[in-house]
């Protein structure tokens, strides 16, 4: 019990800090001293405390850069997690996560189908895209549990196969969009498919704040139901779980988050199967305590990867998708062969 105390006061350490060095860390680092008095300056109360130290340059980057860019990092980054978390305790398969099971894939039609149409300014404004998104989401994710079923039983280890068959699908459409689409909003939709955060105001972050707090908590609340179902459906069944409504309602607010995160950056894989796997090896398989830390961990992983993206070929940016995808593809391909040497695949 220390030791897992210890280890949550480490990965809080770890969450300030990451913060603080995606803030700080650029084409054109900033000090470390300028940022902490910049962020207590803008906390309630704090400009009564701190001297503004920081240069007119520094605070336009700050404020309409680095700290919108790093939140929303931190907000992309915990709805995969915390929807991966959703999708791998309900079919009960480490493997599952938005990106392989199609959902992501589904989300950027969706998002697509409205920046090719023109009409993301439109009726629902700035919720077009997401509204778009979770549509997309939700039909992928339909696709998937049909194909994915035999009979009145849904076959888990089916469900990986199902994912392919659904992101080739949604991707051939995907490309069509683009190639009927003409002119910037062809550009646009480039770069929904390799996953971005750059040119990101705070719009998006009020977009998606909102829907993490609410999903993230309503996941947090079905925790002891999660522990139940990870022990079959009978089981849980006997324990008072009503286990059909209780899959359904999980699939879709982790849908939801998924979509959500996809609106505002676009297709990054593999956030909801790395993150959510390394938080179960280190502080076990409790979903009480696996949904929160995991959303926590997603933010610090997609920021990292952020950050090294945005620094390691500068001035030039690489997608923050590359930088997930060589991280997790390998990771994937690791958990595949432990199941199939396990016999489970």
């Amino acid at each position: 019990m220390k030791t897992k105390g210890f280890l949550v006061l480490l990965t809080a350490a770890l969450f300030f800090f990451v913060l603080l060095l995606a803030i700080a860390v650029g084409s054109i680092s900033i000090p470390f001293s300028h940022v902490v008095s910049y962020l207590l300056y803008h906390v309630p109360f704090g400009d009564r405390f701190v001297t503004p130290n920081w240069s007119q340059t520094e605070e336009v980057i700050l404020s309409h850069i680095r700290i919108p860019r790093t939140f929303l990092g931190l907000i992309v980054g915990a709805s995969l997690s915390v929807a991966g978390v959703g999708y791998q305790g309900v079919l009960r398969n480490p493997l599952a996560d938005p990106y392989i099971l199609g959902v992501s894939a589904g989300a950027s039609v969706g998002a697509a189908s409205v920046i090719g149409l023109g009409i993301e300014g439109n009726a629902l404004g700035l919720f077009a895209v997401p509204v778009a998104a979770f549509l997309g989401a939700c039909a992928a994710l339909w696709l998937v549990l049909t194909l994915g079923r035999i009979g009145p039983t849904l076959r888990m280890e089916t469900l990986i196969l199902a994912g392919v068959v659904v992101n080739a699908l949604f991707g051939a459409v995907l490309t069509l969009i683009l190639w009927l689409t003409p002119g910037n909003a062809a550009q646009q939709i480039i770069w929904w498919m390799i996953g971005s955060l750059s040119l990101r105001d705070w719009h998006y972050t009020w977009i998606s704040l909102p829907l993490l707090l609410v999903a993230w908590m309503w996941i947090a609340s079905y925790s002891r139901d999660l522990n139940a179902l990870a022990l079959g459906d009978l089981q849980a069944e006997s324990l008072g779980i009503r286990v059909e409504r209780t899959k359904w309602t999980l699939l879709i607010i982790s849908s939801l988050l998924a979509a959500s995160a996809v609106a505002v950056s676009g297709i990054i894989g593999f956030v909801g199967l790395v993150v959510p796997h390394m938080i179960r090896l280190i502080f076990g398989a409790d979903h009480r305590m696996l949904v929160i830390l995991a959303g926590i961990g997603g933010g610090i992983f997609l920021v990292l990867c952020d950050l090294v993206a945005r620094v390691i070929f500068s001035p030039v940016e690489l997608s923050i998708g590359v930088v997930t995808a060589l991280l997790g593809a390998p990771f994937f391909a690791y958990l595949l062969r432990a199941r199939k040497q396990g016999g489970i695949l």
